[in-house]
């Protein structure tokens, strides 16, 4: 829509420290160069930590982000790529997969900021992609942050109730043995 202006809430403020990881799908490097250069320039204004992975497409960036999310301890996540449509209907195989993927992992409490281009063409791609321009590699930063500022606001608190092992304790079985797990 011509003349729209686009709200952006301020940056959370964090008092913890936050560690995300950027899974970039590099097909066009140039585009996935700019991306990740908003990305982390986002992340660095906040003092945010990150480590990049880069994967081979689009369709295997939620993968990744699974994979980390299960079994590392990353804060939250930034999935950067761009899918520009060609003659066939794989753009919209790659582009509906990779957002489901990605929205599926979101609802299961990952915090994900989706920096994944959809496009008809390169210089679409180049202007979203450009940290001087629209900065999509940035917004997708931001994204991640608000949700693991969310993330933390509502988070549990332990509620002390039902077996909680202080030390050591005995196992079962004979005196001869290991007598701690």
């Amino acid at each position: 829509m011509a003349g729209a202006s686009h709200y952006t809430p301020p940056m959370p403020e964090f008092t913890d420290p936050v560690k995300l990881l950027i899974v970039v799908a590099p097909y066009y490097r140039d585009i996935a160069d700019h991306l990740v250069a908003g990305a982390t320039a986002q992340l660095d204004a906040v003092g945010a930590t990150w480590d990049l992975v880069e994967v081979p497409g689009a369709l295997e960036i939620p993968t990744a982000i699974r994979i980390a999310h299960r079994q590392s301890n990353f804060d939250g996540f930034v999935a950067l790529g761009c899918v520009i449509r060609g003659e066939t209907t794989h753009y919209d195989t790659v582009c509906n997969d990779s957002s489901r993927a990605l929205t599926l992992l979101g609802l299961d409490a990952c915090c994900i900021g989706n920096g994944i281009l959809t496009v008809e063409n390169h210089e679409q791609a180049a202007v979203r992609a450009n940290p001087d321009d629209q900065n999509k590699g940035g917004g997708a930063a931001a994204a991640a942050l608000h949700l693991i500022a969310l993330s933390r606001k509502w988070r549990r608190e332990p509620k002390g109730v039902g077996f909680q092992p202080t030390g050591s304790y005995r196992v079962a079985g004979d005196d001869e043995g290991k007598t701690t797990a």
